[in-house]
């Protein structure tokens, strides 16, 4: 994000939100504080948002377009420089919309899976069923932030701060590099959810 004096007074008014609302949640930040933090009247927040839901479903679509355009430029162009504050920002402030169980909440992730499936779909991922990939990937990339207070005392350090965070990604790196299973162990496994799956016959 940038400095306050380059952005216009939408613009504040909505990472102004952002920051609030991942720290304090959706319900906890009230449109007063907001609009104090971004430094215009309340008015003028509901000017340009119509209303505390206006300005969520701004934030909530300005998150999802800024991460993942990170995540497709990177998947394009294996190439990044160095990782923004912002981003963290951003995935709290996504973490927290998508646990409140909002109507709200539950589009958003519908949203994030659709997204996640359509990639699977135009890669080369040997994948059964894309749908099912795309939304426990969503679900277990979510735990990582959602279980963060677990994850801070076991490791003894806030991964909501940039080194914890660092720390958690490097880990989540490590899994998601390497195989856990072998290809003949994966066909053993999947014959037997296919056999969990198909009901015994009674004699």
């Amino acid at each position: 994000m940038n400095s306050q004096s380059d952005l216009t007074a939408r613009a504040r008014i909505r990472d102004a939100a952002i920051e609030l609302f991942a720290e304090q949640g959706i319900a906890g930040a009230t449109v007063r504080d907001i609009a104090l933090k971004a430094g215009v009247s309340s008015g003028l927040l509901r000017h340009h948002f119509g209303s505390k839901e206006g300005l969520r479903d701004a934030c909530d679509e300005f998150v999802i377009n800024e991460l993942t355009g990170v995540q497709t430029r990177f998947l394009e162009f294996p190439s990044l420089e160095r990782i923004e504050p912002a981003w963290l920002r951003m995935q709290r402030y996504l973490i927290r919309s998508l646990v409140d169980g909002s109507p709200t909440a539950q589009a958003l992730f519908d949203r994030l899976v659709d997204y996640g499936e359509q990639w699977v779909r135009s890669t080369d991922l040997k994948v059964a069923d894309p749908r099912a990939y795309s939304a426990v990937l969503c679900v277990m990339k979510m735990s990582m932030f959602t279980m963060g207070d677990q994850l801070t005392r076991v490791l003894g350090v806030n991964t909501a701060e940039p080194e914890g965070w660092g720390r958690m990604l490097s880990a989540s790196l490590d899994i998601f590099s390497q195989a856990l299973v072998t290809p003949e162990q994966a066909d053993q496994l999947r014959g037997a959810i296919e056999r969990f799956q198909t009901p015994e016959e009674q004699p």
